[in-house]
């Protein structure tokens, strides 16, 4: 064979297409397929030894570099796969290795074809060998373009460096404490509305060592806090009037004011003005560091939750569209994007602390629900849903060891949730000094004891927060909550 011809058993040679052009055709398709699955096999058998092994060597290459590479360094390609630049090197590597490949397989049939094939014969074997190539190469660009899309979304999303522009320590990333505090915002940006009000504020403190987690919930009626000593102290030294008019502010109106007065934060981009305010303020009524913000657009999020095919999530009672005269049916069900919107949203024979409860549930069930299969296979879309949905100051350099850490959340790690709402406090005169200290507790996992200091009336605020029905509160006959408990309790399931 080594001069690439068949053998009769006379050992007398003839052509690998004489009287049976039709499986000359055949054998050389099924080595141009075993040569797309192992490369050199069409050469070695056409007897070019060298090209062969060269080919079959790479190939083994490859094959063994991929496996050492995923069993060795799994930790590192997560690391890699979350950073910009080996992004971009990567989609390159994969478009060449594709055309690489394209090229043995094209090669491999030139080699095997008989060289006296019928035109029709040649036709053929020409177009099966097309199919395969782009069988072949399909795969890579998916992924090529997967990635490209995937570096696009990760460079839009977070910036390069701190909040000063400065190099990430990345070797010790919570800078040496023990639990990291990250400020998850709900805004409420919409098309027929200007600007945005964070209706959703609580801080997840994140153990990072075990991933447990304590989520303190602020709401959005909250009245008579003071900013963060400044520009913004010296607008407002007895406390947030956001009109002006001496009236109370809301804490959920600190974001928009904040951006339409940028020498409250002097030397703050816009766009970001807003999220430092609102950190330097909710650390000031909590007395906890605020590490990180993220800031999720209510719309954005029904984006996101159609995008993995919906939420599956229990509802106790019926919910109602308060605007569509619609019902959200209790029992078992997969919310589409607007559902779900209504279910978190919604305020119509409740109040803002039981929709504030919902929310808290409604995140729970999407992060359970957003798995590597869901997330791969709906890739593009969630990727376009996440760029619209999403902002934060979180860098990119962070991005491997908040992976790491989310892990631990979701592998077991407890998540436990505590709102400050009526009957705890009162939102039109909170006692700040128990916000704190049930805070401080609740983060040093110590026991909270009943709060000694009176506090006003739930109902101070009401006329700032109505019930949209009328109807009583459903918080208003429970007892108060004066510590953390576990989310998955509480959620319906």
């Amino acid at each position: 064979m080594a001069d690439g011809r068949a053998q009769r058993d006379d050992d007398t040679p003839v052509q690998a297409g004489d009287g049976a052009p039709a499986g000359g055709v055949q054998r050389a398709l099924g080595l141009t397929l075993a040569s797309a699955l192992v490369w050199g096999v069409a050469h070695l058998w056409a007897g070019r030894r060298v090209a062969g092994m060269i080919l079959l060597g790479l190939f083994g290459v490859l094959v063994i570099a991929g496996a050492v590479t995923t069993a060795l360094f799994r930790g590192d390609l997560v690391r890699l796969a979350l950073q910009p630049s080996w992004l971009s090197a990567f989609a390159v590597g994969l478009l060449v290795l594709a055309l690489v490949w394209v090229t043995v397989v094209i090669r491999s049939y030139q080699v095997a074809r008989p060289d006296d094939l019928p035109t029709g014969a040649r036709t053929a074997g020409a177009v099966t060998v097309t199919v395969l190539c782009f069988a072949v190469a399909v795969p890579f660009t998916w992924a090529a373009h997967s990635t490209y899309v995937a570096r696009d979304t990760l460079t839009s999303i977070f910036r390069s460096g701190d909040s000063n522009g400065r190099p990430v320590n990345t070797a010790d990333p919570w800078n040496g404490q023990s639990r990291v505090n990250v400020l998850l915002l709900g805004g409420d940006a919409a098309p027929n509305r200007v600007g945005v009000r964070t209706d959703s504020m609580t801080l997840a403190s994140v153990d990072t060592e075990t991933g447990d987690t304590v989520l303190l919930g602020l709401p959005r009626n909250l009245e008579n806090f003071h900013l963060p000593p400044g520009p913004a102290r010296d607008r407002f030294p007895y406390g947030f009037t956001g009109d002006g008019a001496g009236t109370p502010g809301l804490l959920n109106e600190v974001y928009q004011y904040a951006e339409e007065h940028p020498d409250l934060v002097p030397g703050v981009t816009k766009n970001q003005r807003g999220p430092e305010l609102l950190k330097a303020t909710i650390s000031g009524i909590l007395h906890q560091r605020v590490d990180y913000y993220v800031l999720v657009d209510m719309r954005g999020f029904a984006d996101i939750v159609d995008a993995i095919g919906g939420v599956k999530i229990r509802i106790p009672e019926d919910i109602l569209y308060s605007r569509e005269n619609r019902v959200l049916k209790a029992g078992y069900r997969t919310l589409s994007g607007k559902e779900a919107l209504w279910y978190g949203r919604s305020r119509t024979n409740s109040d803002d602390y039981t929709r504030m409860g919902r929310q808290k549930c409604l995140m729970r069930a999407v992060a359970q629900q957003a798995d590597p299969q869901t997330v791969l296979t709906k890739f593009d879309r969630l990727a376009a849903a996440t760029k619209r949905a999403i902002s934060t100051d979180i860098p990119q350099e962070l991005l491997p060891a908040f992976m790491s850490l989310s892990g631990k959340v979701k592998n077991g790690a407890k998540i436990d949730s505590l709102q400050f709402v009526p009957p705890l406090i009162s939102t039109g005169d909170p006692d700040f000094a128990l916000i704190r200290r049930l805070a401080a507790e609740a983060v040093a996992g110590g026991p909270a004891k009943p709060s000694t200091t009176p506090s006003s009336s739930p109902t101070a605020s009401a006329s700032r927060s109505p019930n949209t029905t009328g109807g009583p509160s459903s918080s208003a006959t429970k007892p108060p909550q004066s510590k953390p408990v576990s989310l998955a309790a509480t959620c319906p399931s």
